[in-house]
């Protein structure tokens, strides 16, 4: 698993076909966040089409920047290759993709099969959906009841996430920033609230941001 403050991957396992020539290009894609774990599901692709002429694939893993990729019968450079380049090209990690093919009876040659390995890997990555993995602060601040409103609009005008409100004798609001941010953002609340909010970081977490790839 990444170890970085902000990084892409995809949101969920996807599935797509593409037909070229009679011959079918069935993509899966998969979030992955160690090698174990994207052979397994590689082995799980091969086991579901144990008929299949080919099953190329793909994967990068961050953590200790791993990546593989196989053509798995295909000419050298046609097919491995250009479904990793498809993942280099949009700065994904953590993900695994497998093109299995089945052949039509008609030869695509070098060039038609790298652009149907490639448009392959491609059209999985967009359906999986990209996005923005950043690692946030969870920040628990209490106020009484007058700072409520002016805590209201600080969240709401500025973007952070609202994890949660808890009234009791106090109000505790729970939100979520980036950990760059989370300096500035105590700092503006101190500020906002005559130093009468009480702030206090009580965990970290990785949320997503759907990107517009």
């Amino acid at each position: 698993m990444s170890s970085k403050n902000s990084y892409k991957t995809v949101a969920r396992e996807a599935q797509t076909l593409l037909v070229r020539e009679k011959s079918k290009f069935i993509t899966h894609v998969m979030p992955v966040d160690n090698e174990p774990d994207a052979v397994s599901y590689l082995n799980k692709i091969r086991s579901e089409y144990p008929d299949a002429r080919h099953n190329v694939y793909a994967y990068v893993i961050d953590e200790n920047n791993i990546f593989r990729y196989s053509d798995d019968g295909e000419p050298s450079g046609t097919a491995g290759m250009p479904v990793l380049d498809a993942i280099r090209k949009r700065g994904i990690v953590d993900v695994i993709v497998v093109v299995t093919r089945y052949f039509g009876g008609v030869l695509l040659g070098t060039g038609g099969l790298v652009h149907a390995y490639g448009q392959s890997a491609s059209d999985g990555l967009k359906e999986a959906g990209i996005v923005e993995r950043r690692l946030c602060d969870i920040i628990n601040i209490k106020v009484d009841y007058s700072l409520v409103g002016k805590m209201q609009y600080l969240i709401a005008s500025n973007g952070y996430t609202l994890e949660d409100t808890v009234y009791d004798n106090e109000v505790t609001f729970t939100i979520s920033c980036p950990i760059e941010d989370t300096k500035r953002v105590i700092s503006q609340i101190t500020e906002l609230t005559n130093a009468r909010a009480q702030c206090t970081l009580c965990a970290q977490k990785y949320t997503d941001k759907e990107t517009d790839e």
